[in-house]
């Protein structure tokens, strides 16, 4: 198959990207690092009137130390990320679900916000921006907003972003002193969606856990918090008791559907099982052990 026919324009600067959106709203699509629209263009399960090209917009690129977060241009390479001393020093949940991210050739060319933005419920960067309490700045003709991950998802591939506006940034807390981070996944084949994924960040202050980020991918319509896990653990600590406690809270927790790939019930044993496996793994990185 072949794309629709559409116009393809390719602005160098932020400001002319938003005045394009905001003259073809809602017909114009946004081309970030295109691993997901372009295919849905050759089936023709999309057909922009106009296609608006962010790859010649360096503003939208980079890796800031903001103090204490990160900031990430929308358009940085997910290759860029999983590279990044910043991201393997200040937020190491982040750097060690990029290499959970498809291939080589996929992370080369796709991008934090085009996969934040598609939101599909089996990729990577949306629970782990949910588990590490994100924030997303969009901007538009009309002004700027700041949403945080929790909100930003509305559902299968649904976003809070309206036809007019553009991801430009995330804001990426930095894991405090004494914090362990683990994200695990099953899929059928390395580089497949996640079957079910489980991100964790645990914070401790002398031996009783402060904070708790927790999230999964793969079984619900968008990213799951898990914060009935959340709570559980930070009214019990972390053992290997409670992990399989909180690993069922988090089970009953979520809402999997059937496909071809996994029954629901096959999906929330996963979780169940993962969220153990990524609670004793972050544990352990947090106390150094």
């Amino acid at each position: 198959m072949k794309p629709a026919v559409f116009e393809h324009v390719a602005p160098t600067a932020i400001e002319d990207v938003l005045s394009l959106l905001s003259e073809h709203s809602p017909d114009g699509r946004i081309l970030a690092g295109g691993q997901s629209l372009v295919p849905l263009m050759n089936f023709r399960l999309s057909c922009p009137s106009i296609l608006i090209d962010l790859n010649n917009v360096q503003d939208l690129a980079y890796i800031r130390d903001d103090g204490t977060s990160l900031a990430i241009g929308a358009m940085t390479r997910e290759r860029t990320i999983e590279n990044s001393d910043l991201v393997r020093h200040h937020a190491p949940l982040l750097h060690e679900a990029t290499s959970y991210i498809a291939h080589l050739p996929i992370r080369s060319r796709g991008t934090i916000g085009g996969s934040l933005a598609n939101a599909d419920p089996a990729a990577e960067y949306p629970a782990v921006s949910v588990a590490l309490e994100c924030e997303m700045v969009i901007r538009s003709a009309r002004g700027e907003r700041k949403v945080k991950a929790e909100d930003f998802f509305m559902g299968l591939l649904t976003t809070t972003l309206e036809p007019d506006e553009l991801l430009v940034e995330i804001i990426v807390p930095k894991a405090p002193f004494r914090t362990g981070s683990a994200f695990v996944e099953i899929a059928r084949r390395h580089g497949d969606f996640a079957l079910a994924g489980v991100a964790v960040q645990i914070t401790y202050s002398g031996d009783t856990v402060t904070h708790i980020g927790m999230a999964a991918c793969g079984v619900g319509s968008g990213p799951m918090k898990l914060s009935a896990a959340e709570e559980f653990i930070l009214e019990h600590g972390v053992t290997e008791a409670t992990a399989k406690r909180a690993a069922k809270v988090a089970a009953a927790e979520v809402d999997p559907s059937n496909d071809l790939h996994a029954t629901d019930s096959y999906r929330r044993h996963l979780t169940g099982i993962l969220t153990a496996r990524a609670l004793l793994r972050a544990d352990e990185r947090a106390r150094g052990l």
